[in-house]
């Protein structure tokens, strides 16, 4: 009888050494980028500016962000994480802002493991739309911080 209560005793101390080593992989990664009209493709006359700060948790895969601008031409109507694309390139929608697009913007979504691949490969950008710059006044390029 013995015996049994130390081989679940041992059984149980290896689960909690394995649940702490695959806990111990996971990492929040910060991501950031700086919006400017010049980031636009094509670069826009607007002298708004900005920042994404985002961080993003390997294990869930949970993206989360704050986007703050200022001086933009007019009222956001729309802003957006895109990808997969270069700087100087543009892609399409992979996650768009929603709620309340006054600054600050704040928000979170759940991506897959291929859109995370390219988030932390430097391939997605956020933009912010306007009336006055339907395809986006000022962009940032979002990168893992170094």
């Amino acid at each position: 009888m013995e015996a049994l209560v130390m081989a679940r005793r041992g059984a149980l101390a290896a689960a909690l050494l394995f649940a702490v080593s695959v806990t111990a992989q996971a990492e929040t990664v910060k991501l950031e980028g700086t919006l400017s009209p010049s980031s636009e493709v094509p670069a826009t006359d607007s002298h708004a500016t900005g920042k994404v700060k985002a961080t993003f948790n390997t294990e869930t895969n949970m993206l989360k962000w704050t986007v703050t601008y200022s001086g933009l031409t007019g009222a956001a109507k729309a802003a957006h994480f895109h990808g997969p694309a270069a700087a100087g390139q543009n892609a399409g929608v992979v996650v768009p802002l929603t709620g309340s697009l006054a600054s600050p913007i704040k928000g979170e979504a759940t991506i897959t493991a291929a859109q995370a691949a390219d988030l932390l490969a430097g391939k997605w950008y956020v933009n912010i739309h306007t009336a006055a710059h339907p395809p986006g006044e000022i962009r940032a390029q979002v990168e893992p911080m170094k």
